[in-house]
C-alpha cells in the first residue's frame, strides 16, 4: 500500500478549518458541529423522538470522509442519549487523516464534545495505510486510512445510514465519482437512508441510478438545498440474537476468541482439556509482541500490524495480564537485510511511534550491549506473559477445565458436545485447540502440522543487566520472576514434549547472534526451559473463520510462533463474522485467512491435472 500523506492543519481567514491540497473547507462558516447535526443525523432520521435506531440492536453507519471526525462525534454523542441497548458500528473512510496534535488543536472549538474528542485521541491509531478498528464501549469505530476508491471495495458491512461527505464534487470528483457510488450501493443494507450536503446533477444521476429515491431538504447555512435517500427494501429490525458458543481451547486464540465473542453479548462456554488455561503452546513465561513489515506489504506483514495495533489497545487496558511494554529491537540478520530495513521505514513513511530505523550505534545504546548490525526499533512493542493475558481475557466467562471434548454431534437445535464427562449444548463451535482441531473438524480440511518450539530459561543473575527485547534470529527477553526467555527453535512436525540439552545450546547460539557473548559461560546442560507444540499452517498464516457458517462451525488456529501478535486482529475477525457485524480486516485478508482456502487450492490443483 502507498504510504499515507497526512491531512495539514490549516485555517481560512474566518477561522475556519482548511484544506490547502484541495482548495475547499472541512465545514462551512456556520460551523461544523451544526452541519454534522443538520445534514448527517437528521438527514438519515438520527434525530428527534421517534428516530431511525429507535429499538434497534444494532446500527451501522458508513461514512466517505471522516475529516476532523465531527460526524462521528456528534453521532456517538446523540447515540449515547438514546434510550435503551445497543451496538452502533461506525465505519469511515479518509485518504488524509489527521495527525493527532491537530485533532487536539481542532477539537478544541468543540468544548461540548470535549470527553468524546479526548476518547477519540487517546486511541487514535499511528498513520498507516490499513483499517483500524477503535472502541468505545458500545460504540466501535472501524476507520479505512485510504484512498476510498481501494478501500471501499475491501469493506464488508451493511450500512443503515449513509454519510456522503468530503470535499466539493469539483474539488474531489474521485469521491463523488461512479465508481464510489457503485461501492456505496454494494455496502448498502435494505432500507439505507444516505444524507449529503451537496446536490451537484452528477452525484444525484449516480446516485439514483444505482437504485436510491432520492429527495431534496433545505441545506445547512449558505447551501440552500441538501440531498437525502432511502434505498428500497425492508430494513433489518435487529442484531442477530445472542447465541450460545462453545469455544474448544483455552490458549490464547481460544481466550481471545472467547473474549470478543462476549463483548458482543454472547453466552461464551469455554472447554478446555488440561487442568487450567494456556496450557499448550500459550503457557511460556514471556513472548515477544512486535509487528513484522515487509518491502512489499505482504497480507503477513498487514495481518501483523493490525494485529500489534489492536492488541496494544487491548492488552493495555487488561489490568491483569503481566505486560513489559519495554520496546523491542530488531536486530538485522546481515547487511543486506538491514539495508531493506532502512528502505521499509523510508518508502513506506512508517511512523516513528510504529516502527523507525535505527543504525549500530544507536542500536548499541538502545540495547545496553554491543550489536552487530543496526536494524528496527518497535518503541510500542514489549513482552507478554501468555498465561496471564489468557486467564485476563477469560475473566467473567465460563471456562471449565480438565473438559476433553471427545465428541461433537448435531442437536436439534445446534449442537452437543460430550466434554470432561458432562454434554454441552450450543448453538456455534468454535474450535480452537491447535493441532487436535482436525479430529474435531470431520470433513474439513484444516492442514495443521506440529511444530515444537522450545523457550530456555536464563538465570537473570547469571547474565549482564538488559531491560528490552531483542531479537534477531532468535530473541530474548528482560528478567521475568528472575528468569529471561530466550528462543525459541521451531522442528515441524515433532511433537515431543521430552526436554533435550541440544535445544539449550541450538538457542543460546541464537542468543549470541542478538547480543553477542552476552551468555558466555553459560553451559546448556544447566538450563531450564519450556516445550510447546505449536500449531502450524502450510503458508503460515491463521486459519480463521466459518467451516459452516450456515451449521455454526468455526475455527481460529494456526498461529504458530506469533500468537500473542495474531490473538486479537483474528479473535475480532472471527467474532464479527459470528455476529455479523462489519469486519475489521480488508476483504483480501479476510480471504488469505480463510479456513477454506486449503480445500479451494486442493480442487484448484486437481483441475489443473
Amino acid at each position: 500500500m502507498p504510504p499515507l500523506v497526512p491531512a495539514e492543519l490549516t485555517f481560512a481567514g474566518d477561522g475556519t478549518p482548511f484544506a490547502p491540497a484541495y482548495g475547499d473547507v472541512y465545514h462551512p462558516v456556520a460551523g461544523g458541529l451544526a452541519q454534522a447535526r443538520h445534514v448527517f443525523l437528521a438527514g438519515n432520521g438520527l434525530l428527534g423522538d421517534d428516530t431511525r435506531w429507535a429499538g434497534r440492536r444494532r446500527f451501522t453507519v458508513l461514512e466517505t470522509g471522516f475529516g476532523l471526525g465531527l460526524n462521528f462525534l456528534a453521532t456517538l454523542q446523540r447515540w449515547r442519549e438514546r434510550p435503551g441497548a445497543g451496538r452502533l458500528h461506525y465505519v469511515a473512510v479518509e485518504k488524509h487523516p489527521f495527525r493527532a496534535a491537530d485533532l487536539t488543536r481542532a477539537h478544541a472549538a468543540w468544548p461540548e464534545l470535549a470527553s468524546l474528542a479526548e476518547a477519540l485521541r487517546a486511541q487514535w491509531p499511528p498513520l498507516l495505510p490499513g483499517l483500524h478498528r477503535l472502541d468505545f464501549g458500545d460504540v466501535s469505530l472501524t476507520l479505512a486510512f485510504g484512498d476510498a476508491n481501494e478501500f471501499l471495495p475491501q469493506l464488508t458491512l451493511a450500512a443503515d445510514a449513509i454519510y456522503l461527505d468530503g470535499f466539493a464534487p469539483d474539488r474531489n470528483p474521485d469521491l463523488w465519482g461512479e465508481a464510489v457510488v457503485t461501492q456505496v450501493r454494494r455496502l448498502a443494507a435494505p432500507g439505507a437512508s444516505l444524507a449529503t450536503w451537496t446536490v451537484a446533477g452528477d452525484v444525484r444521476r449516480r446516485l439514483a441510478a444505482a437504485g436510491f429515491v432520492l429527495e431534496r431538504r433545505p441545506g445547512f447555512g449558505t447551501k440552500r438545498e441538501m440531498l437525502v435517500g432511502t434505498l428500497p427494501g425492508a430494513v433489518e429490525s435487529s442484531a442477530l440474537q445472542p447465541r450460545r458458543i462453545a469455544v474448544v481451547g483455552a490458549g490464547i486464540a481460544g481466550a481471545a476468541a472467547a473474549h470478543a465473542l462476549a463483548r458482543r453479548g454472547h453466552a461464551v462456554t469455554v472447554l478446555e482439556a488440561a487442568p487450567g488455561p494456556a496450557a499448550g503452546a500459550s503457557g511460556n513465561r514471556a513472548g515477544v509482541f512486535r509487528p513484522l513489515p515487509s518491502l512489499d506489504d505482504s497480507p503477513l506483514a498487514r495481518i501483523l500490524r493490525a494485529g500489534f495495533l489492536l492488541g496494544r489497545r487491548r492488552f493495555a487496558a487488561l489490568d491483569a495480564a503481566r505486560c513489559g511494554w519495554t520496546g523491542v529491537l530488531h536486530v538485522a540478520r546481515d547487511a543486506s537485510h538491514e539495508a531493506t530495513q532502512h528502505r521499509v521505514v523510508a518508502e513506506q513513511a512508517l511512523p516513528v511511534e510504529f516502527c523507525r530505523y535505527v543504525d549500530r550505534e544507536e542500536a548499541t545504546r538502545l540495547a545496553g550491549w554491543p550489536v552487530a548490525l543496526g536494524g528496527w526499533w518497535f518503541a510500542g512493542g514489549g513482552w507478554i506473559d501468555p498465561p496471564s493475558l489468557c486467564r485476563a481475557l477469560l475473566a467473567g466467562i465460563d471456562c471449565r477445565c480438565n473438559a476433553a471434548v471427545t465428541r461433537i454431534e448435531r442437536a436439534p437445535a445446534g449442537w452437543r458436545l460430550e466434554a470432561g464427562g458432562e454434554s454441552v449444548a450450543a448453538d456455534d463451535v468454535v474450535l480452537a485447540n491447535g493441532i487436535d482441531a482436525p479430529v474435531l473438524a470431520t470433513g474439513h480440511m484444516l492442514p495443521l502440522r506440529a511444530g515444537r518450539g522450545v523457550v530456555s530459561h536464563l538465570p537473570a543473575a547469571a547474565t549482564p543487566p538488559f531491560d528490552i527485547v531483542a531479537t534477531r534470529l532468535g530473541y530474548v527477553t528482560p528478567a521475568v520472576d528472575g528468569v529471561r526467555c530466550a528462543g525459541a527453535t521451531m522442528a515441524i512436525d515433532d511433537a515431543g514434549l521430552e526436554p533435550r540439552t541440544a535445544d539449550h545450546a541450538e538457542n543460546l547460539g541464537r542468543l549470541d547472534m542478538v547480543l553477542p557473548g552476552f551468555a558466555a559461560g553459560i553451559d546448556p546442560a544447566s538450563l531450564d526451559g519450556r516445550v510447546g507444540v505449536r500449531p502450524m499452517s502450510p503458508d503460515r498464516l491463521p486459519m480463521v473463520g466459518p467451516l459452516s457458517a450456515s451449521e455454526g462451525t468455526w475455527v481460529i488456529d494456526g498461529f504458530g510462533a506469533r500468537g500473542l501478535v495474531f490473538a486479537a486482529i483474528c479473535a475480532e475477525l472471527l467474532a464479527d463474522q459470528v455476529s455479523g457485524d462489519p469486519l475489521p480486516l480488508e476483504r483480501d485478508l479476510v480471504a488469505a485467512l480463510d479456513p477454506a482456502r486449503f480445500a479451494r487450492r486442493a480442487r484448484r490443483t486437481r483441475n489443473q491435472m
